[in-house]
Formats: structure tokens, C-alpha cells, sequence
């Protein structure tokens, strides 16, 4: 056998080692360690929150808007608009910041600055979300109340009812903010990492057609690493649905469907934390487990919807 032949024969299975097949069948089996985790979380979710689901039923349980432990009466659409309302607002705040900000980083910044800035930036994914919180009680929620929530209210609430009510400052706006401050280093580092993998001969292509920085970047970079950058927008909107701590210490834990982003509100993953270790057992747990089923649901759809608009992306560029 020739070494062409032998050479085939190894990378078609044939005449493997040892080592070789040790080597497929480990990982093998970390692939399917993995689906297995997540069919045994979902069976887990699905199972504990099966009571609650059989006696309001999906679509009663997921529209209901009473949480009422004393009756034993569950609706989950409260926490629902809370979190997917937090979490909206939190990535239209974060998005502009982090790309300009990556594209600064990756493009206009000199080496020793963007060495420094981007070290800076990843230091906030490593601050604990309870510290964050804490700021953004006593710093952020004083803040916004005084400097941006009152003056929005007196100004647009009469007209716009998403500006309407009192600027109490702790709400679904300072959970978004905080929110979107949470997601920035991850969007930023995902983000620069794409726009500086970009090929030099497409920037150089644009600059010999006499294009300026900003043709370039928005021409020409940009168009290129656009899936990797709505990627990086997907997974930072991904931790923003679930934040638990920091979003829990200002959103006020409201109870009610929120109608104004000066509403006091609630998310799911805040309300499983803050409830669940006084819960009782029976429907109370059942609905809180059927909870985090919604939230898991959620986060799957949107793992789906990211794919989708990634390989929309990625062919559009072929």
C-alpha cells in the first residue's frame, strides 16, 4: 500500500489506531453529554411544571396576568412582558455603544490604546451582578429619576403612554440599563474580534478606490462580519433574558403586565429567585418550574431565530 493509500485509508476510518477511534468515540460521547444534559433539563421542567400546566393549561398559564399565591391562581404574561421588555430595552441601548465602540477598538484606536480599552471593557464582565446592583441602586436609579425619567414623564407622558407615570426611578427602565450594561463587554468582544478578522485586501480594495474611513468601514467591514456581529448581539440578548440578580434589586418586582417603561415590573428569572425558596409545595412550586420552562422555551426560539438570521446573513455574503 502506498502512502497516499495508507494516508486515505487513515482519514476515511479504515486502519485506524487506537488512539484514533479512543478519539472519535470521546468525543462522540461529549456531543451527546451535552444533548443529554439538555433533554434532561428540559424532561425536568416539563415534568415539575406539569400540575400547574394541566390545571390553567398552556396558552391560560402563558396569557394569565394574576399571581395570586393566596388563591392559587398563576398567570406567567407579567413576568413574560417584564423580561422580554427588559431585555428589549437593554440591547437597542447596548448595540449602537458596543459596535461603535468595537469598531473604534478594532479600526481607529492605536495598538497600546485599544490594548488598554479592551481590557477595561472585559473587566465589567467580571464585576458580580449583586455588586452592579448595588450601584445601580444607590447611583444609577437616583440618576435616572431626576436627570432623564422626570423630564421624559413631564414632557411626553401625556401624550405617550410609554412615558406616562410617576419617575420613581426603580423599574423597567434602570433593569434595562442595567441590563445593557451587563451585555456591553460581550457584544463589544465578540464584535471586535469579527470586524478585526476581516481580510486587509478588503480595506485596502475600498481605500485605492479612494473610499474614506467611513466608506470603508461601513462598506466594506462591516457588510463582511455581519453575521458574526448579529451573533454577538444574539448572545448578549441571551444574557440579558437571563439576568437574575442586578435586574431583581431595581425593577422594583411589580406584579402587574407593565404598560410605561417607568413601571414597576418583574422578570421571570427574578421572580423564580425571589419567590422560590418560600414557596410552597404543590401548584405554588409547579407554576414557579413551569416558569422556568417559559424561560427556557424563550431561549431556545431565540438560539433558533439567531441561527436563522446568521445563515440568512452568511449566504446573502456568498
Amino acid at each position: 500500500m502506498t502512502t497516499i493509500a495508507r494516508t486515505g485509508a487513515r482519514l476515511t476510518g479504515r486502519g485506524s489506531s487506537r488512539p484514533d477511534r479512543a478519539f472519535r468515540i470521546g468525543a462522540r460521547s461529549a456531543a451527546l453529554l451535552v444533548v443529554g444534559l439538555l433533554v434532561v433539563l428540559l424532561a425536568l421542567l416539563v415534568t415539575g411544571g406539569a400540575e400547574a400546566l394541566g390545571r390553567f393549561g398552556i396558552v391560560g398559564f402563558i396569557s394569565g396576568t394574576t399571581w395570586d399565591p393566596v388563591r392559587d391562581v398563576y398567570g406567567a404574561l407579567p413576568y413574560i412582558v417584564g423580561t422580554l421588555a427588559s431585555s428589549t430595552i437593554a440591547i437597542l441601548i447596548a448595540t449602537p455603544i458596543a459596535l461603535l465602540t468595537a469598531v473604534y477598538l478594532a479600526e481607529l484606536a492605536p495598538r497600546r490604546v485599544a490594548i488598554a480599552l479592551t481590557f477595561l471593557v472585559e473587566l465589567i464582565a467580571a464585576i458580580p451582578s449583586v455588586v452592579i446592583g448595588l450601584w445601580g441602586i444607590f447611583v444609577l436609579t437616583p440618576f435616572l429619576r431626576d436627570t432623564v425619567e422626570a423630564p421624559l414623564s413631564g414632557a411626553l407622558g401625556g401624550s405617550l403612554p410609554i412615558f406616562a407615570g410617576p419617575p420613581l426611578g426603580v423599574g423597567l427602565f434602570a433593569a434595562g440599563v442595567i441590563l445593557a450594561i451587563m451585555i456591553l463587554p460581550t457584544i463589544v468582544s465578540i464584535s471586535r474580534e469579527v470586524i478585526a478578522s476581516v481580510p486587509g485586501g478588503q480595506r485596502e480594495a475600498m481605500f485605492a478606490l479612494g473610499a474614506t474611513r467611513w466608506e470603508v468601514v461601513t462598506r466594506a467591514v462591516i457588510p463582511f462580519a455581519r453575521s458574526g456581529i448579529i451573533g454577538a448581539i444574539i448572545l448578549g440578548l441571551g444574557r440579558a433574558l437571563g439576568e437574575t440578580m442586578a435586574v431583581t434589586m431595581v425593577i422594583g418586582n411589580g406584579s402587574a403586565v407593565p404598560h410605561s417603561l417607568f413601571d414597576q415590573a418583574q422578570t421571570i428569572s427574578s421572580q423564580i429567585a425571589t419567590t422560590f425558596p418560600e414557596a410552597q409545595a404543590g401548584i405554588q412550586t409547579s407554576s414557579l418550574i413551569a416558569l422556568g420552562l417559559v424561560l427556557l422555551a424563550l431561549t431556545l426560539a431565540l438560539n433558533a431565530a439567531a441561527r436563522l438570521l446568521v445563515a440568512r446573513s452568511t449566504g446573502g455574503e456568498r
